[in-house]
C-alpha cells in the first residue's frame, strides 16, 4: 500500500515580551484590560504565557508560507497597537536585554501555579520567549520516524534565530543564552529517539502512571509530536524581531521535514549520527549563533555556516519548489548578510558605547532596536 503523503500544513506560534515605552524594562503588571482587548481582537490566536510580562500569538492552520506570513502580520500589528494604547510594546526576542528575573511574577492561572510549584526557582528565571512551527504529519510512525531524523538540523535552525545574548544586562558571550535557561527544565534538550510510535506512547504512559507528568505537553524537547495537533512542533528557535527571519527558518524546517519524507518514499533516510555529536552542533550554534560554523560529521571538519545554508538549499530545493516557498527560504542569505538579531543586538550596544554612552543607555538602545524591528511589518499600519 502507498504510503500517503502528509499535508505538511503549517502553524508557527511566536512568544512576545511585554515592555514599557518609558522604561523599557519588562512590564510586570501588565493591565489585564491588554489580554482582554487582545482575546477580543485576535479570537482564539492570542493567550497568556507562563509570566505576566508575556504573550502568545498563534497562526491558524495554513497551508502556505504566504498565509503564515499575513497571520503574524496581523498579529504583530494587532498586539502592538493595542499594547501602544497601555503605554506598552511587544518585542519579539528571546531574552530581554537588562530585565531582572526575580522581579517578574508568573500568571495566576491553575496550570502555570502547578509550573511554579513544581518547578520551584527553575521557573521563576524563564523570563524567555521561542518560536514554535508546527509541520502537519498526521501518520504517527512517519511523524516519529522523522522526528528521529530532523533532530540533525536542529543546530542549523537555531543559529539562524538566535536572539538572546543579553542577561540581566551581562552580555553572555552567548548567541542564544535562551537555551541555557530552558535547558535547566527536565525533559528538554534533543528529543530521544523512538523505533515506533507505540514506544513512544508506552514512555510518556510510564511517566504519567508514575505521576512524573500529567500529559506529553510537559515533554519540551527541540522538537516533539506535539500532544495538542498530528504535527512535528519544532521548538529549538529564538523568536525573530524580523518576521521574515521568522518566515525563512518556519520555511527551511517545513523543507526539511518533506526532503525527509521524499528519502523514506525511497527507501532511504539520513543518516544517523549519535545524539552527543548533535549536541555539539546544538552547542556551538547557541555559543556562536552563524558566525563559526558547524560540523559536518560525514567531512569530520567544521564548515562556514554560509557553505552549510547552500548544501541545504541543494537538499531541499524540489520541497522550496513544491511549497512555493523559494523566495521565503531564501531570505536565509539575508539573515547571514546582516546578522542574526543577536548580532545586530550587540553590534548597537557597542556603537552607543562607542560614542560615550553609558551601559544603561547603550541597553536601552538595544531594547529600541527591538521594538522597531517587531513593528517592522510590511502592509500592517503601526502600532501607536
Amino acid at each position: 500500500m502507498a504510503m500517503k503523503e502528509p499535508s505538511f500544513t503549517l502553524g508557527i506560534e511566536e512568544e512576545y515580551l511585554l515592555v514599557d515605552k518609558d522604561s523599557r524594562d519588562l512590564a510586570q503588571e501588565p493591565p489585564p484590560a491588554l489580554l482582554a482587548k487582545c482575546e477580543e481582537a485576535l479570537r482564539g490566536q492570542v493567550s497568556p504565557e507562563f509570566l505576566r510580562s508575556q504573550i502568545e500569538v498563534g497562526t491558524r492552520v495554513c497551508k502556505s508560507m504566504q498565509e503564515a506570513r499575513d497571520q503574524l502580520i496581523h498579529l504583530r500589528g494587532t498586539v502592538g497597537r493595542i499594547a501602544g494604547e497601555f503605554g506598552l510594546a511587544p518585542i519579539a526576542c528571546s531574552t530581554h536585554p537588562f530585565a531582572k528575573w526575580a522581579s517578574q511574577q508568573h500568571t495566576d492561572k491553575e496550570r502555570y501555579n502547578v509550573l511554579a510549584r513544581d518547578l520551584q526557582h527553575v521557573a521563576r528565571r524563564l523570563v524567555i520567549c521561542g518560536m514554535h512551527v508546527h509541520v502537519g504529519i498526521e501518520d504517527e510512525d512517519l511523524r516519529i520516524d522523522l522526528l528521529g531524523q530532523a533532530t540533525y538540523f536542529l543546530p542549523h535552525l537555531l543559529a539562524l534565530s538566535t536572539s538572546s545574548p543579553f542577561w540581566e544586562g551581562v552580555q553572555t558571550g552567548l548567541k542564544s543564552y535562551r537555551l541555557s535557561v530552558f535547558d535547566e527544565l527536565p525533559r528538554t534538550g534533543l528529543p530521544h529517539q523512538f523505533s515506533s510510535w507505540s514506544e513512544y506512547e508506552r514512555t510518556v504512559e510510564l511517566l504519567v502512571s508514575a505521576g512524573l507528568i500529567q500529559d506529553a505537553t510537559k515533554l519540551w524537547w527541540d522538537l516533539r509530536p506535539s500532544a495538542r495537533f498530528p504535527t512535528l512542533e519544532m521548538r529549538i528557535t529564538d523568536v525573530c524581531p524580523l518576521v521574515e527571519d521568522g518566515i525563512a527558518i518556519a520555511s527551511l524546517f517545513r523543507c526539511v521535514l518533506r526532503m525527509l519524507y521524499r528519502l523514506r518514499r525511497q527507501n532511504q533516510r539520513w543518516r544517523h549520527y549519535p545524539p552527543f555529536l548533535v549536541r555539539e552542533n546544538r552547542w556551538r550554534a547557541q555559543r556562536y549563533g552563524i558566525e563559526q560554523g558547524l560540523v559536518d560529521f560525514g567531512k569530520g571538519a567544521v564548515v562556514p555556516f554560509p557553505v552549510l545554508l547552500e548544501e541545504l538549499f541543494d537538499l531541499v530545493a524540489e520541497d522550496a519548489a513544491y511549497f512555493g516557498c523559494v523566495a521565503e527560504m531564501g531570505h536565509a542569505r539575508t539573515i547571514l548578510e546582516r546578522g542574526t538579531s543577536a548580532d545586530r543586538q550587540l553590534a548597537r550596544y557597542d556603537a552607543v558605547k562607542k560614542l560615550g554612552g553609558s551601559e544603561q543607555a547603550a541597553l536601552v538602545a538595544v531594547v529600541d532596536g527591538i521594538i522597531e524591528e517587531t513593528m517592522m511589518l510590511p502592509g500592517a499600519p503601526a502600532a501607536r
